[in-house]
């Protein structure tokens, strides 16, 4: 249940973010629920395993790293899945940080 809860909640924020921010476009419901969930999986997966890659340049760098990293990841989704489209890594960045501020206050609330 927590996972389609998530699911919804990604789906939503794909949306709210394509319509305020000018550098994130979706085509509609379905493609922005599809964005959903290659950014569900992409961070499931992929990211686990590029964060101990990266561990090194992320200490140094004091975690900015990996917000950069986020970035990267939603490119890549927006890659794959087509009707969703990020602009550049500044869009994408403002993306991440969006929906990880999102995650963090689902997260505290469901406490």
């Amino acid at each position: 249940m927590e996972i389609l809860t998530r699911w919804i909640i990604n789906t939503l924020v794909v949306l709210a973010v394509a319509y305020i921010l000018p550098g994130v476009h979706v085509d509609g419901y379905f493609a922005a629920f599809v964005a959903a969930l290659a950014i569900g999986v992409i961070n499931t997966v992929v990211k686990p395993i590029l964060f101990l890659l990266t561990l090194p340049i992320t200490i140094l760098t004091l975690g900015i790293f990996a917000l950069a990293l986020n970035a990267l990841l939603l490119m890549l989704a927006s890659a794959i899945v087509p009707g969703f489209e990020i602009a550049g890594f500044w869009s994408a960045l403002i993306f991440g940080i969006i929906l990880t501020i999102v995650h963090l206050a689902f997260h505290f609330w469901k406490k």
